[in-house]
């Protein structure tokens, strides 16, 4: 009886022990994202291009008179 307790537990004991993987390399871990605020140059970079057109079709509606 006593020889049946030991080869049950050390049956458990080896079950556990080799519970895991071997390949430790084939972990795959996903790279961290990163977030990266952007901030806007000037205040009025986006009424320059309007502007522009908005000089071209009075130039060219003078230049037609």
């Amino acid at each position: 009886m006593k020889k049946l307790a030991l080869a049950a537990a050390l049956t458990a004991a080896a079950s556990t022990a080799f519970a895991g993987s071997y390949a430790k390399d084939d972990v795959m871990m996903e790279a961290p994202v990163i977030v990266e605020e952007t901030t806007q140059a000037s205040s009025s970079a986006g009424i320059i291009v309007p502007l522009v057109l908005l000089a071209l079709v009075v130039a060219a509606a003078s230049s037609n008179n």
